[in-house]
């Protein structure tokens, strides 16, 4: 009988062992992780070199792009109005979204393997998200700018006045640096596993989190609460907005002008569907419930692509923007003649 007792008393004693082993073996872990690998993409050396070139390019014309509009709204004093300085600031954010994502990924496909440091990790998550929030509230933003311009014409310019508009856009720009630091800090202190690996191509919460030695239900909700509730209330204001203006544009006597705005307000609502309907396949479940491949492509799509989409849809079709980035070309020429200044 004593023997008995003695053999179960070491049984427990080296289950308790194995269990203070595990979890040392877990702080161990996270305290030693300094650094993750985004695996990425794993295509072949011709496909990275394929990729590289498109991505490049992409980044290139999306800058461009977006610093022409930014250039048009300063240099032509008839743009210096509330819609567009929201367009300005807006494409000025398209900029810095696709910069926190994409100088990365083109070096990814050079490299065999892609590392970011720990700080540097987080660092990213931070600005990318940061900007994304941001993003959705200067659609927001916009989006109530059309409704006050086109039902309320007669109060708009009481109303949207530049300075309104300079701290609306301000406001955006503080909330949305603002939103996501809760998630970010409790996605931080998780205890990581030493097999750092990220199926990813930047730091994102649902790779991360799965990276964790230890389940993190709470925080895994919480970062789905704070996604759903940023999502839907944003994506509310804008159909919101959109509806009453459609409503107001069927009562417009002349067909000209329903089709104009019906052209405007179609090419606004696409931007909004593409960037809402991928965000929303990624971000408003939880994240245990997403495949990693459609994180990776549907995450590409809307840090990519909409930032390209975005300077042609929201700009470049309206005439006084386009007759304002000709004066701009125009200058520009001018000013590079090389007899221009003997």
């Amino acid at each position: 009988m004593f023997r008995k007792a003695n053999s179960n008393m070491e049984i427990c004693h080296s289950f308790a062992a194995l269990k203070a082993n595990k979890y040392t073996h877990v702080e161990n872990c996270s305290s030693s992780v300094s650094k993750f690998i985004l695996l990425g993409f794993p295509y072949t050396w011709e496909i990275r070199i394929l990729c590289f070139s498109v991505f490049s390019g992409t980044y290139i014309l999306t800058l461009i792009g977006n610093l022409c509009i930014i250039c048009a709204v300063r240099c032509d004093h008839q743009l210096q109005t509330p819609m567009y300085i929201l367009l300005a600031n807006f494409s000025f954010l398209e900029i810095w979204f696709i910069t926190s994502t994409v100088p990365n990924m083109l070096a990814s496909f050079l490299s065999e393997t892609n590392t970011i440091s720990f700080s540097g990790c987080f660092l990213q998550f931070y600005f990318f998200f940061s900007m994304g929030t941001t993003e959705t509230l200067f659609l927001s933003a916009m989006a109530f700018d059309r409704y006050l311009a086109i039902c309320r014409p007669l109060h708009y310019p009481t109303v949207m006045t530049v300075q309104r508009c300079i701290r609306m856009g301000a406001c955006c720009w503080l909330c949305g640096f603002l939103y996501f630091l809760l998630p970010i800090y409790l996605i931080s202190q998780l205890p990581f596993c030493c097999l750092s690996k990220i199926d990813h191509f930047l730091c994102d919460p649902g790779p991360l989190i799965k990276l964790s030695c230890v389940p993190a239900p709470v925080t895994e909700i919480i970062c789905a609460i704070y996604n759903s509730v940023l999502i839907f209330s944003t994506l509310l204001c804008i159909t919101s907005s959109y509806t009453l203006v459609i409503r107001a544009v069927f009562r417009v006597p002349s067909a000209e002008g329903r089709q104009k705005a019906f052209s405007t307000c179609g090419s606004h609502l696409s931007v909004v569907s593409l960037f809402y309907g991928s965000i929303m396949v990624v971000y408003v479940s939880p994240t245990a419930g997403n495949p990693v491949g459609i994180q990776k492509y549907v995450t590409l799509f809307y840090s990519v692509l909409t930032p390209l989409f975005n300077p042609l849809i929201y700009s470049l079709r309206n005439k006084e923007m386009k007759e304002a980035l000709r004066k701009l070309f125009k200058t520009v020429r001018f000013r590079q003649r090389p007899g221009r200044n003997l």
